[in-house]
């Protein structure tokens, strides 16, 4: 997990809070527990779902981190990418395979376009809208993207690209590739939160999505 950016320890605080919040009432029962039932058995199932927690928060399979979802745009972009729409994600892009980012083409670009930003997400993670994956900055002209622009962090905390990772047994979720057109520079700086990112979509003239599906 990567802290050397205010983001980055953001990120880090909230998965503890999280963590601290729904493990408490389990800690707290488990310590009742230990005057009248075995201790060893409470403080095991106490840490262990801890430890649960923590993996899951920060691997980019568990719930979502709260941010909003990605604002609608008056004109369509055609974005493509290397699968057909509502299919399957190829296992190379996935936590099941090398995790590669895949990459992606957008057109035609309306007039008076500055930059896209591309915008990846899992709607049907637990707890909200959870960010694998923004791009800013990325000129009109570029070929595939994200072409080496900018990047922000993600909700595992990590900046870039989180391959998807949903927890095992859960139906397929929906991953959502979006690239929006501004009609002027967003001030985005790499490693921005993905909330900013989203907040920065405001106003774009223009946005094209595709969405796969992975389930484990």
């Amino acid at each position: 997990m990567q802290l050397t950016t205010s983001s980055g320890r953001s990120s880090f605080r909230f998965m503890i809070s999280r963590m601290s919040h729904s493990v408490a009432p389990v800690m707290a029962s488990a310590s009742f527990r230990s005057t009248v039932v075995a201790p060893r058995r409470a403080w095991s199932f106490a840490i262990g779902l801890a430890a649960c927690q923590i993996a899951l928060l920060a691997s980019g399979c568990g719930g979502g981190d709260g941010v909003s979802a990605p604002p609608a745009a008056p004109e369509r972009i055609t974005v493509h990418a290397p699968f057909r729409e509502g299919a399957t994600i190829p296992t190379r892009f996935t936590c099941s395979g090398a995790g590669d980012a895949p990459r992606l083409f957008a057109e035609p670009m309306p007039r008076g376009t500055r930059e896209l930003v591309l915008v990846v997400t899992d709607p049907d993670a637990p707890g909200g809208t959870y960010v694998h994956w923004t791009a800013f900055g990325i000129q009109p002209t570029v070929g595939a993207i994200p072409g080496g622009a900018a990047q922000g962090h993600n909700s595992a905390g990590h900046v870039g690209w989180t391959p998807p990772c949903p927890p095992k047994g859960d139906r397929p979720h929906r991953y959502v590739f979006s690239v929006y057109a501004l009609a002027k520079p967003s001030g985005l700086k790499s490693g921005a939160d993905p909330g900013d990112v989203i907040a920065a979509l405001d106003g774009a003239i223009a946005r094209g999505q595709v969405t796969g599906r992975f389930g484990r």
